[in-house]
């Protein structure tokens, strides 16, 4: 006998690889379950100001991209009469303004938005940056020993000293005063770190807060364990703060100056931010414009394939509909699958217009089929001429449509005319062998399923899950050879049974009843 268990096995697979792709696009990427869901994007406007010499002008302004936190999603730029270009310099990004010559007050602008995002990656660096110690003139020397000193005694490697420092720093004692004259703190821990052999380097962040106008940037550590694996942690020099804060997007990550500027004098560079959502859709179709192989999504394509698949994905939930009605249910339709392209159609024209113009097209064409049935043409023949026909009721029903100001009415034309053709043919045949009975049944029963099919597929959620979880094609076929599988009694199957079912009822109740007369009698 033959083996059943490879079939599961495929079955199995299928759905758990389904499901393992449905949860990794979950968790990793954060696609949102449900549709509708907003993400939250901050824009952001860097304002440089500077006043130019008279003189050519070059300004190279660090700019962010997408990092631990944040996924990049648009950027652009002001600058009447300057030429602009994005650049990779040392592996950070800049924007860089130049002009043959200008003077006077100079006001450039870049805007980019920022998508908070728990799950995204980035180029933050964790190469160890080359360690240099500067020689410090007394008794601010010594000051940074005995600190240092102090804090390496309760420490066990680069962050715990990290921590310990800041501890000094903001006890304010003799030494932390002296120092907060020598310099800022950002600057004044990196120098303290690498006078400890510890690699640490600054770093500017903006502190993202809604509406906030003129903000500078600020601020930050990265200070590395100092372990092959280039691990570190930042801090926040002012607060002590250890770890990536949620509201402070890095600026500036490479060591390199904000704003470069060649040609120009008492420049400055101000921030103003602005909170808004967007729908998930806007948000990822930006966060899946970089693809890599296990990152493959319909976002990637043109906006006219995406249009495309969005339908198309929607064809296996119709086929799984189809295949529950007809095989759990027992449902007869006119065709195997002839109710899923009636349910596209439907969700081009809407439901209710799709129906009466369902019903208009194929009873016409049954009328005229009857006549071409006496004429003994041959299959192709006739076949051909029921598609002329079809073309020919579109066309006029869509005209009259128009005539009377129904817009609706035209959009008959989404109906696929060969599968149209082929209905009316083969309800026509069943008509002369079966009668109008089985053609009002098989017909009923494919308008029925089409509508539930048409329900399935024009739902929102399906929509959502369809276009951004590819894995939910597997689980699907997964069900449908499950379906397969099944060679039980349908359940309109059962009404045969339902004599029997009133046989044992009545028994059931004879049965009592002399059970009751018999103990009335004792």
């Amino acid at each position: 006998m033959y083996s059943r268990k490879p079939f599961y096995i495929i079955v199995a697979a299928l759905f758990l690889v389904g499901l393992a792709l449905m949860l990794h696009r979950y968790f990793v990427y954060e696609v949102p379950w449900l549709p509708g869901e907003k993400r939250q994007i901050w824009s952001i406007e860097a304002k440089v100001e500077f006043e130019a010499n008279d003189k050519p002008v070059k300004a190279s302004l660090a700019i962010p991209g997408s990092q631990p936190g944040f996924t990049l999603m648009n950027e652009s730029a002001a600058s009447p009469g300057y030429g602009l270009s994005f650049i990779e310099a040392n592996g950070s990004s800049r924007a860089e303004w130049s002009i043959r010559n200008a003077s006077g007050h100079q006001e450039l602008y870049y805007k980019v938005d920022m998508m908070l995002d728990p799950f995204a990656r980035g180029p933050l660096s964790t190469k160890i940056p080359t360690m240099m110690q500067a020689d410090v003139a007394e008794p601010y020397s010594t000051a940074m020993d005995q600190v240092l000193s102090l804090a390496e005694e309760r420490s066990s490697d680069g962050i715990t000293l990290t921590r310990e420092l800041l501890k000094e720093l903001n006890n304010r004692g003799q030494n932390a005063e002296l120092l907060a004259q020598y310099k800022a703190p950002g600057p004044l821990l990196v120098e303290l770190l690498h006078r400890a052999n510890v690699p640490a380097r600054l770093l500017k962040g903006l502190e993202l807060e809604d509406g906030r106008r003129r903000q500078p940037l600020i601020n930050v550590v990265q200070v590395y364990s100092g372990e092959p694996n280039g691990q570190y942690e930042i801090f926040n020099p002012v607060t002590g703060d250890q770890g990536r804060q949620e509201q402070l997007l890095l600026w500036e990550y490479h060591s390199a100056p904000v704003l470069d500027l060649v040609g120009g004098s008492n420049s400055r560079v101000t921030f103003t931010m602005l909170e808004q959502e967007q729908p998930v859709n806007v948000a990822l179709a930006k966060k899946f414009d970089q693809p890599h192989w296990i990152n493959v999504s319909l976002y990637n394509l043109p906006l006219e394939e995406q249009a495309l698949f969005k339908g198309i994905l929607l064809i296996p939930i119709g086929v799984l509909v189809v295949v529950f009605l007809r095989i759990i249910v027992g449902i007869k339709t006119s065709g195997t699958f002839m109710p899923v392209l009636i349910a596209m159609a439907f969700i081009q024209t809407s439901l209710l217009t799709g129906l009466v113009g369902f019903l208009i097209i194929v009873g016409t064409g049954l009328i005229l089929r009857s006549y071409l049935s006496h004429l003994n043409l041959l299959l192709v023949a006739r076949i051909s001429a029921v598609i002329i026909m079809v073309i020919g009721m579109i066309g006029f029903f869509s005209i009259v449509a128009y005539q009377l100001g129904l817009t609706e009415g035209m959009k008959i034309t989404f109906f696929p005319m060969i599968i149209l053709a082929w209905t009316i043919e083969r309800m026509s045949i069943l008509w002369e062998e079966e009668g109008p009975k089985e053609v009002v049944k098989q017909g009923g029963g494919s308008l029925m399923v089409a509508v539930v099919a048409f329900l399935a597929m024009n739902s929102e959620l399906v929509r959502h899950l369809t276009f951004n979880f590819l894995g939910l094609q597997l689980i699907v076929m997964a069900v449908v050879l499950l379906l397969g599988n099944y060679t039980g009694y349908r359940l309109t199957e059962l009404k045969r049974f339902k004599p029997l079912v009133d046989e044992l009822n009545v028994d059931e109740q004879r049965g009592d009843e002399q059970k009751s007369g018999k103990q009335k009698h004792d």
